[in-house]
């Protein structure tokens, strides 16, 4: 299969490719597109052999339910049995954005898309090309991140290419993803609303909406045998680069001495080792044998957010080793930020 990449730099003239990836999404075939968060590898939400194709395409296990990607709140009625006033309150505030909102299901959506889970996880993407393409196709699209199942989630459109050319028709390139990371998974179906997976939009952020709410225990900690998958990005091992990840968390004062004598050993030995730091750390490292990538500013993580994705790849571009992390603060935009480190990380952590 031919790949085409088309790129869009203005919706209204570039809007010939938005009417052919709605034709393509319309006869079931599947289109990469930009959103806010990250890339995503969109279908028909309610074809079945459309969405087995993802799954399929991706090599994703099919216990791992899907995102439905809707345009309008009208569009919601249609797909859940019950918004709660919860729901009104976090979509007033947050959508477009990215929040997605786990509700009841209703018979149209297929199990497919949920994992024979009954509820839907939906959201309505800010960015205008998703946008644009979820109104010209007609119908809702679900779309997980667009990218080989375990692999760095794509922020650029070059990201996609290299996991999915020669298998999937159309990739629309709308430049580089603002977020970074998926969007956030909040479960309201049930009598308290709990983050299944944490993201742009935070904890504090929906409390200041909705007051107190849960954190799933799994979004710090590695999933029990047996678990039922209730969100995309709950498994162990996730988002991972080709190169084992170790994080060294504890005392900011003490983290780079403990990556700088953990890269040593790994040097000695031969290795080639990258080492994820921060503006406030990076100097720390300037006479070390390391490549040393800097992540974003410890007082934005939202920085660290929209750069770590494309530095896990980076690190695969530069055929390191071994990767060394540095541990942020798991609040606001660093809950998301660990979440993610941790499953690259296969939970690997190392006390400073």
């Amino acid at each position: 299969m031919k790949t085409i990449v088309r790129q869009i730099e203005d919706i209204e003239k570039d809007y010939n490719a938005i009417e052919l990836a709605g034709e393509h999404i319309r006869q079931g075939k599947l289109v990469a597109f930009p959103t806010e968060t990250v890339y995503g590898l969109g279908a028909n939400a309610l074809d079945v052999d459309a969405i087995r194709e993802i799954f399929r395409v991706k090599g994703r296990p099919m216990d791992n339910p899907l995102i439905v990607h809707i345009a309008s709140v009208a569009d919601l009625g249609k797909l859940v049995t019950n918004i709660p006033d919860i729901a009104r309150k976090l979509i007033d505030r947050y959508w477009k954005g990215p929040l997605t909102l786990v509700l009841p299901r209703s018979s149209l959506v297929p199990r497919e898309v949920t994992a024979g889970l009954d509820t839907v996880a939906i959201r309505m993407p800010s960015h205008p090309v998703a946008h644009a393409l979820i109104r010209e196709s007609g119908v809702p699209i679900a779309a997980p991140s667009a990218n080989s199942s375990g692999r760095p989630s794509p922020t650029l459109a070059r990201h996609v290419k290299e996991d999915l050319q020669g298998k999937i028709p159309l990739i629309l390139d709308g430049g580089e993803c603002s977020v970074g990371l998926e969007s956030t998974v909040l479960d309201v179906s049930g009598d308290r609303a709990v983050i299944l997976r944490p993201g742009g939009i935070t904890k504090e952020m929906i409390e200041e909406t909705i007051g107190d709410m849960e954190v799933d225990a799994r979004v710090l900690n590695p999933p029990q045998a047996g678990d039922k998958l209730r969100a995309p990005g709950m498994k162990y091992t996730h988002y991972a680069p080709e190169a084992p990840v170790i994080i060294v968390e504890g005392n900011i004062a003490n983290i780079p001495t403990k990556v700088k004598a953990m890269s040593k050993q790994h040097t000695l030995s031969g290795k080639k080792v990258a080492v994820l730091a921060t503006e406030e750390t990076k100097d720390e490292y300037i006479d070390e044998d390391l490549i040393v990538l800097i992540m974003g500013r410890r007082k934005c993580p939202s920085t660290i957010a929209s750069n770590l994705f494309a530095l896990l790849r980076q690190c695969d571009e530069e055929e390191v080793d071994i990767i060394i992390a540095e541990a942020v603060e798991e609040s606001h935009e660093g809950l998301a930020i660990m979440n993610r480190m941790l499953r690259a990380a296969a939970f690997r952590v190392v006390d400073a």
